[in-house]
């Protein structure tokens, strides 16, 4: 994170929660989905294309956002390994919001499943038809869909660290309250 500023502008922060919310969802959906051969697996369905094709859209809409506005500066007594984590974990974040609907728009172009959205939006396919590259993009989004539940997970406890352990601002930098640091004697 860089910058002078204590808190993220409200663009940033709209899009962070609204993509926190959209990507909870997809999550579940996505649990629903494979835990079920009933008919709600069909609007399940529609609605997890939809919902990662809205999440590819804001993801990239985000990092121009960030590009342009930067991020907070971390605490300057935040530990080496810390600040190197919270990075990395940006980074991961990042690449999983962009990869995740990439990669299901990609395995459902190798399978020639139409990538049609609500209100009969078709996306073109990405890939040529191939069932053996069908297969390893299945495999490859089940599997960082579980990374991408661990790295939210992680995140979400790094934010409750800062909120509720550390009371170094950074958590209300995005959560728009105050970033005045509290201390426990207070």
């Amino acid at each position: 994170m860089t910058g002078s500023r204590t808190h993220f502008t409200l663009i940033q922060r709209l899009l962070h929660w609204l993509m926190a919310a959209c990507i909870l969802a997809m999550l579940f959906i996505g649990v629903g989905m494979l835990s079920t051969v009933m008919p709600k697996y069909v609007p399940l369905l529609a609605t997890h294309k939809t919902l990662g094709i809205a999440i590819l859209i804001l993801a990239l809409i985000r990092l121009v956002v960030r590009f342009v506005y930067g991020a907070p500066a971390l605490p300057a007594d935040l530990p080496a390994p810390m600040r190197l984590a919270a990075h990395l974990s940006h980074y991961a974040l990042y690449a999983l919001m962009i990869g995740m609907p990439l990669i299901g728009w990609a395995m459902l172009s190798t399978a020639a499943y139409p990538v049609v959205l609500y209100g009969d939006i078709r996306l073109p396919p990405i890939l040529p038809q191939s069932d053996s590259l069908h297969t390893l993009l299945w495999g490859a989004h089940f599997y960082l869909a579980f990374a991408f539940f661990a790295l939210v997970l992680m995140h979400l406890a790094a934010a409750l660290f800062h909120a509720l352990v550390r009371r170094d601002g950074v958590f209300q930098a995005m959560a728009g309250g105050s970033t005045q640091p509290r201390h426990p004697a207070e």
